[in-house]
């Protein structure tokens, strides 16, 4: 899908960078605008499908959290259980509380921890879906400037013809 942001993108760009100059303004030039709306209507129609692919992402790390936190609640419950099975001389009893300890001790941090992964995933792929789109959007605001630009240049410029032709006749 990101692909196919980069390929529209590159097409607007390749056709504003191959289109043809405007004479004595070569920071000026013309493009087919049916082409280019073309393209930001292609454009405009991905970019919300890679904000779902991100909201996704989003709703994929929650579920997974979630699935970590019950994990750990039954290895918790799991630990009471044994923990109380375990009767007898103090020693043996001990014993199985620090086990029961150590094993939540272990639940927390790896839960911790696949939250931590988790996050920093997402967090990646949320930044790197708002490059794209931020990307995507600066290319069609200079696009539709320099399109503004070429538009008012052609306007003056018939303008000057049509003042020209009535002030010769």
């Amino acid at each position: 899908m990101a692909n196919d942001i980069q390929y529209l993108i590159d097409s607007l760009y390749d056709m504003i960078d191959g289109a043809k100059n405007m004479p004595l303004s070569p920071d000026k030039c013309v493009i087919i605008r049916d082409d280019a709306l073309d393209l930001l209507d292609e454009l405009r129609g991905q970019l919300p499908a890679e904000l779902k692919k991100a909201q996704d992402l989003i709703r994929a790390r929650d579920e997974f959290v979630e699935n970590a936190k019950k994990e750990a609640e039954r290895i918790r419950r799991q630990a009471d259980i044994d923990a109380k099975t375990i009767v007898g001389e103090s020693e043996i009893t001990r014993v199985a509380r620090d086990k029961a300890r150590e094993i939540l001790q272990k639940a927390d941090e790896r839960s911790k921890a696949m939250v931590s992964v988790t996050n920093e995933y997402t967090d990646d792929a949320l930044r790197r879906t708002e490059e794209a789109i931020q990307m995507a959007l600066e290319e069609i605001r200079e696009s539709r400037a320099r399109f503004r630009a070429v538009s008012s240049e052609k306007l003056q410029a018939q303008r000057a013809r049509l003042d020209e032709q009535t002030g010769e006749k």
